[in-house]
């Protein structure tokens, strides 16, 4: 093998490695996916049995917001859902081969399931069901991650074994699910733990994200300003799209958004006030202050969307000072400590029932909070280099651009900076430069 060809291949390897969020692999959460547990309750029987299908977000700081999941499979013979209770079918499909008696809740090859609503009869719900399809992450809500729903499984050929379906889709832009694997019996306690039962059999289905297959342009960006510099560094041009460009609307100072339209998924597509960058995201880092032991940021989340809200939102920031973080004003905050000792990154997010909702674009469009961070004793405190800003930020697991570090604001060679305190320098430089020229001459 020549060098041009070593080198092509390494080239190649190189470049996998660098798209790998591509194939669902985030390196600050790199165990996160979504699972559908399929448990089978009871050995089969009559070509008649019960499942529990769970859907798990392993996700710690990513989750499915409105409209929700849409779970769908292919069958892979003629199997049907007799009867579903904690969610429902979108369709039922063509269900003539049943004659006489009660007929199946469905008997679409490729059924497509839904979550029941939060207030939907008592008779229907399952533990863990109706909340819309809504799933929080783990990190934010330790309750409301898991989602549920029981069926009774049949078929018109009584002699024809029930089949494990394929093709497995969550009906959430990004997510690719593989196939279904054989994993050990689901354990269910009973009594207040005190005793536990266990399904006939279980497989999980695991479902992976991708950013560029949730969307082919970035969702948000980020602008940075500091106490030290006059300078705002807005969010870099394009970010999101151009002014003018196919497909992107916008809206001009004081005119009404157009009438709004649906995607393929059920979410309104983006219109998004005209700007620069044309983003429905923008997050501004903002240094505020400089004090003796310690500097405050502010944070602001400004929506500039006219088609959604954004509920359960969150950023994760990756920032070298987050270890010697002291305190967050407005906003909900951990830490994600991903590789041992090292924490520099954390996920901020809303208070619930006060700011967990980021409202579409207009006067109350935003949330900001501001952070205490102690400065770090055991080396020479500096603002020098970008130090102050954040080196990488995601909104809803999203990562946003960010503007080249060479456009940072500037900082002088000390955090205590005004320009009176230059002027008064300089002029005092000048003042003893022209006294040293009179007693030489």
């Amino acid at each position: 093998m020549d060098l041009i060809s070593s080198l092509t291949i390494v080239m190649l390897l190189g470049s996998t490695l660098f798209v790998s969020p591509a194939c669902g692999y985030d390196p600050l959460d790199p165990n996160g996916n979504i699972t559908i547990r399929w448990d089978v309750l009871q050995k089969p029987a009559d070509a008649h049995h019960d499942v529990r299908l769970s859907i798990v977000n392993y996700q710690l700081f990513r989750h499915i917001d409105f409209p929700g999941w849409k779970l769908s499979w292919t069958w892979r013979n003629e199997e049907v859902i007799w009867s579903i209770t904690g969610a429902e079918t979108t369709e039922q499909g063509d269900c003539s081969k049943f004659t006489g008696g009660s007929l199946p809740h469905c008997c679409e090859k490729k059924p497509v399931i839904i979550d029941l609503l939060p207030n939907a009869p008592f008779n229907k719900q399952v533990s863990n069901c109706c909340r819309s399809g809504i799933l929080s992450s783990m990190l934010q809500d330790s309750v409301n991650y898991i989602s549920a729903f029981q069926m009774n499984i049949g078929s018109a050929d009584t002699n024809l074994n029930i089949s494990l379906p394929t093709n497995f889709t969550l009906g959430v832009p990004g997510y690719t699910c593989g196939d279904p694997f054989r994993v050990p019996p689901t354990k269910f306690p009973e009594d207040h733990g005190r005793r536990s039962t266990q399904a006939f059999a279980t497989w999980n289905v695991t479902c992976s994200y991708s950013q560029y297959k949730a969307s082919s342009v970035p969702t948000c960006c980020v602008s940075l300003s500091a106490f030290y510099n006059s300078t705002i560094v807005d969010c870099p041009k394009c970010s999101c799209a151009c002014q003018g460009q196919t497909g992107a609307k916008c809206v001009k100072p004081g005119e009404s958004p157009p009438v709004l339209h649906l995607g393929h998924n059920g979410v309104p597509k983006p219109v998004v006030d005209c700007s620069s960058h044309m983003c429905p995201i923008k997050v501004h880092w903002h240094v505020k202050q400089s004090y003796t032991q310690y500097w405050r940021v502010k944070i602001t989340v400004t929506n500039l969307n006219h088609a959604r809200n954004y509920s359960q939102w969150d950023l994760v920031v990756l920032h070298p000072n987050l270890d010697n973080i002291t305190q967050v004003f407005s906003f909900n905050y951990k830490p994600l400590n991903i590789y041992g000792n090292i924490n520099d990154t954390g996920v901020f997010y809303g208070i619930k029932y006060y700011n967990d909702m980021l409202l579409q674009s207009g006067e109350n469009g935003n949330v900001q909070s501001e952070l205490l961070m102690q400065k770090d004793s055991g080396t020479k405190f500096s603002f020098n280099g970008g130090w102050g800003f954040p080196r990488k930020i995601s909104f809803n697991g999203d990562e946003c651009v960010m503007p080249q570090p060479d456009d940072y604001p500037r900082s002088p060679n000390k955090a205590h900076f005004n320009a009176q305190t230059t002027f008064f320098s300089s002029s005092l430089v000048l003042l003893v430069s022209l006294m040293l020229m009179n007693v030489l001459s």
